[in-house]
């Protein structure tokens, strides 16, 4: 089982920026989706971004981040990276990073993650706070 810890949360002001890691331990290599989600008590999980597993793989965004975060992944020492700038008070969540074995492609099977709709790892999460 692959496990997820998420670490770089904090609290900012709006327009400043954070970056979110998530180091995985027992990661099959090169092999495993990976993504980040966010969630807001009281709603759903939100889809963030989808990271595919090879070097230089593609990155897919929500629109609501698309421009303003950047994901990344050192497949060498297996952390995920979210690199979050222009922040925005809507931006407050706990923050996930999730992953999953791939099956029919990596941006529906961490969509499908995170609709409960397949099994795979979760970080604990991370709290998110952007003041205005």
């Amino acid at each position: 089982q692959v496990q997820l810890v998420e670490s770089g949360g904090g609290s900012v002001q709006a327009g400043g920026s954070l970056t979110l890691s998530c180091a995985a331990s027992r990661l099959p290599p090169t092999t495993y989706c990976m993504g980040w989600f966010r969630q807001i008590p009281g709603k759903e999980r939100e889809w963030v971004a989808t990271i595919y597993p090879s070097r230089g793989g593609s990155i897919y965004y929500s629109d609501s981040v698309k421009g303003r975060f950047t994901a990344s992944k050192d497949n060498a020492r297996n952390i995920l990276y979210l690199n979050m700038t222009s922040l925005e008070p809507k931006d407050t969540a706990v923050y996930y990073c999730a992953g999953t074995t791939p099956q029919g492609g990596c941006l529906a099977d961490i969509q499908a993650l995170g609709r409960r709709a397949r099994s795979g790892s979760w970080g604990q999460g991370t709290q998110v706070t952007v003041s205005s």
